[in-house]
């Protein structure tokens, strides 16, 4: 894999602010952030797992290596990647799927998919090769770069090779649903999450709480006894098709804000259907993003303009002057002459 390195390390350097780069991978994620700019650089060849040891719970992969082949590395091995990455049906890989930072419903019961990474190696904007963290846990002293890393958008450097903390498959799973009012159910995930319940997500929508289950089989049957509701004998469709927005609710081509508010918040002033996950702190919506960012703000939260929509506005909130300082600052470390995806996190980043 050398030559395919070297030939990453050639287009950086032959690039400029005046002719930037534009890090891809499968490209399923084209559609989040900002305009993509720049000459193609794509990182599909440079694929492969690296290594896997099941019994330390780590594996390392390239960043080309398509995330379904993880997937199913893993899958062979009863183990998973817990966050569960959404792919959205396209060739997603390991690196676009950490560029961006996405994770999918199991994300409020285990963390997200910076908290499974554990280390990387970038090539920064002076085509040098860098290590950060490591393939254990406690592997790093001061400030986590690794995870830096994710949900970057490519605008810190050209992620090379990944390692990420993987979890065993829940041996038990069960999906019930709950007919109940919104503000009912962010009431009831919120109680229901301060108990010793293996809740491994919730979605309501429509006046119906759906919730999973996930665990040891003694443990989700004494919660299935606990929480009643309805059995779904189809819950694992349902989440996946949740988990790549292949929902009716996603299928319009219309702005589609995602509000990251406080779990307790309660029902926010927006017209119209809403999905509501993660236990109330994701709320999805479609609209105006103005309109989502005031009522997201007023509940103690933000918005994100996700898919879809003008995005004159900014796809990402606004950052308060001494935060996109210190955002700044750190693009100038990775990338001093901004060669890579400018303008795809912020207009002027």
């Amino acid at each position: 894999m050398a030559d395919i390195t070297d030939s990453f390390a050639e287009r950086i350097r032959a690039a400029s602010p005046a002719k930037p780069l534009c890090i891809r991978g499968g490209g399923s994620k084209d559609f989040y952030g900002n305009a993509l700019v720049g000459d193609l650089l794509d990182t599909r060849a440079h694929a492969g797992i690296v290594a896997y040891e099941p019994t330390e719970l780590v594996i390392t992969a390239r960043c080309g290596t398509p995330l379904a082949q993880i997937e199913a590395a893993l899958a062979a091995r009863e183990q998973c990647l817990p966050f569960e990455p959404p792919s959205f049906g396209g060739p997603a890989t390991l690196g676009g799927a950490v560029a961006a930072g996405l994770s999918g419903p199991r994300r409020a019961a285990v963390g997200s998919l910076r908290d499974f990474v554990l280390g990387v190696e970038v090539m920064d904007g002076e085509s040098r090769r860098l290590t950060f963290g490591g393939q254990v846990m406690k592997n790093v002293a001061g400030f986590d770069v690794a995870r830096l890393m994710a949900g970057s958008l490519g605008t810190l450097g050209l992620i090379l090779e990944v390692s990420l903390k993987v979890l065993p498959r829940p041996v038990a799973e069960a999906t019930l649903r709950f007919e109940m009012p919104q503000d009912k159910a962010i009431e009831a995930m919120n109680a229901w999450a301060g108990k010793p319940l293996p809740i491994a997500a919730t979605c309501w929508q429509d006046d119906v709480l759906t919730v999973r289950l996930a665990g040891a089989r003694a443990a989700v049957a004494a919660a299935r006894a606990k929480l009643g509701g309805e059995f779904i004998d189809q819950g694992a469709a349902f989440w996946e098709a949740l988990r790549q927005h292949r929902c009716d609710f996603f299928a319009s081509d219309d702005a589609l804000p995602r509000l990251s508010v406080p779990s307790i918040a309660p029902p926010l002033d927006l017209p119209g259907e809403q999905i509501i996950e993660w236990g109330g702190s994701q709320r999805w919506w479609r609209g105006d993003v103005s309109v989502a960012r005031k009522a997201a703000s007023v509940a103690g939260g933000h918005a994100v303009l996700f898919r879809g929509g003008d995005k004159t506005a900014g796809v990402f909130q606004p950052l308060p002057a001494p935060l996109m300082a210190i955002h700044k600052r750190l693009k100038a470390a990775f990338d001093p002459r901004g060669v890579f995806n400018p303008g795809r996190l912020y207009p002027d980043f």
